[in-house]
């Protein structure tokens, strides 16, 4: 799953380093080379898996810097990433032997509470984000994990616990300020530059280089009913059927997520439990508590659960309590399709394989989508499979590399078990660093595949933002 070092022969490679050494020699902000300081911690991402080498990791400070490191690596053909929060699955942060953008330093948040406008740097977290919306009782849609960073998430499409009652992360996306490949600092917004603002949302980072983001935030919170239920394995039809049950009545206000896994070490566990398989629902509801209390009633009823945390708290908390099961550091492959439905046929599947899982620290999650978010028309943005109803996403993680064959295997066993019952499209966001031009075009569909090549040709045409799931520039 790693990268092979740079196969620049040895002359090309000192040539390089002296355009990197002239380069790095004129610039005003930080900038790290191989062995330095601040080196390994700006290369620092969350999926272990992924170790690639940059020749150096530059921090700009504002648009007009970025322009020139995009202008630089254009000129000299050297590979170029883009870290922002450093979460994604893909790993595609890093580039071997490389210049890359590092804008982990950049994570203010401007939140002006009257309009509703929200500005977010483009190394921030939705964590930053929720710490400054949230005193406001204002929340701008991000994920599931506190710790992912807004700016692939967004650009991806971006989904968590309030899109089915405000859209996806890119549909409340109003403006951005972008550098594109040719080095040009661009306002993209509905009223300007629209072909690159469409893409943009959910094209991922295919068309330029995001140095701000400005959202319009929603009223939420501050608190919320959420929480999560867990039963043993031995009960999982029954707990799939009320997923099932909940899922289909659910208002836009309700979010419901299936887990499976194995018990984790918690406080709120029994000690005999830790480590046996089991089932739950995580529920997040965005609106009155009393209302949410109604709603989540059938699953606060339903059995004698090992662990029920569902009731009144701070959405930020309950925006964290994932956060535990995916630090950074560990090793991570993930395998996702989108579904239209979750049938009883589907049932064996899923309890044979998460009860196979083969790691304390894998799972299996599917997600319920729908809401808000499916009522967008298709082609509004370049956001594929929009009318799915649920995301199935099954969860490698484990600490020690040479355990990598067999986790990756648990993984990919369980999502081709899975496949039969999918839609046909998977989610850009959860693609790893293995997939392919099928799997990237299944993200999307042929339509808005074919439109995003063609703004690619015009914003990118030599594709000089690669390290990413690529879309190619249509010739």
């Amino acid at each position: 799953m790693t990268h092979a070092t740079s196969t620049l022969d040895a002359p090309a490679a000192r040539h390089a380093r002296r355009d990197l050494e002239a380069f790095a020699a004129g610039l005003r902000c930080p900038a790290w080379w191989p062995g330095e300081a601040g080196y390994d911690e700006a290369r620092r991402i969350w999926n272990a898996m992924i170790e690639r080498r940059p020749a150096l990791v530059v921090q700009p400070t504002d648009a007009r810097e970025v322009a020139a490191c995009l202008r630089f690596a254009r000129d000299s053909g050297l590979p170029l990433s883009i870290r922002g929060g450093g979460h994604n699955i893909a790993g595609t942060a890093l580039c071997e032997g490389g210049l890359m953008i590092d804008f982990s330093p950049q994570k203010d948040v401007q939140v002006d509470p009257e309009s509703g406008r929200v500005r977010v740097q483009p190394g921030a977290a939705w964590v930053d984000v929720d710490r400054a919306t949230q005193p406001h009782g204002l929340v701008v849609p991000g994920g599931i994990v506190s710790a992912t960073g807004v700016a692939g998430f967004t650009l991806g499409g971006g989904f968590g616990w309030v899109t089915r009652r405000y859209g996806l992360a890119a549909d409340n996306l109003v403006e951005v300020e972008v550098v594109t490949a040719d080095g040009t600092v661009r306002r993209a917004s509905a009223e300007e530059n629209p072909d690159l603002f469409w893409a943009l949302r959910g094209g991922g980072g295919n068309f330029g280089v995001v140095t701000a983001f400005e959202f319009e935030a929603k009223p939420h919170g501050p608190e919320v009913i959420a929480g999560l239920m867990l039963h043993p394995m031995e009960r999982a039809k029954e707990v799939l059927a009320l997923f099932r049950e909940m899922t289909a009545k659910a208002s836009d206000r309700l979010c419901c997520v299936l887990i499976m896994r194995k018990a984790p070490p918690l406080p709120v566990l029994p000690k005999e439990v830790h480590g046996t398989p089991v089932v739950g629902i995580a529920v997040c509801y965005s609106g009155p508590l009393a209302e949410g209390e109604a709603a989540v009633a059938p699953i606060k009823r339903f059995g004698t659960p090992l662990a029920d945390t569902i009731g009144p708290k701070p959405f930020i908390a309950h925006q964290q309590f994932l956060d535990g099961g995916q630090p950074f550091g560990r090793r991570y492959y993930w395998k996702s399709e989108y579904l239209d439905a979750l049938p009883e046929a589907a049932d064996d599947t899923l309890i044979e394989h998460a009860g196979a899982v083969t790691s304390p620290h894998s799972a299996m999650l599917v997600m319920h989508l729908g809401g808000a978010a499916a009522r967008v028309p298709e082609d509004a943005t370049a956001v594929g499979n929009r009318r799915a109803e649920l995301v199935f996403n099954v969860q490698g993680a484990w600490e020690d590399a040479a355990e990598d064959h067999r986790h990756i295997a648990w993984t990919r066993d369980f999502w081709s078990a899975v496949r039969p019952f999918s839609s046909g499209g998977t989610y850009v966001n959860f693609l790893t660093e293995d997939a392919d031009q099928e799997r990237v075009r299944a993200a999307y569909g042929p339509q808005l595949y074919d439109r995003l090549a063609r703004v690619k040709a015009r914003y990118d045409p030599d594709n000089l933002l690669r390290a990413n799931q690529n879309i190619r520039p249509q010739a």
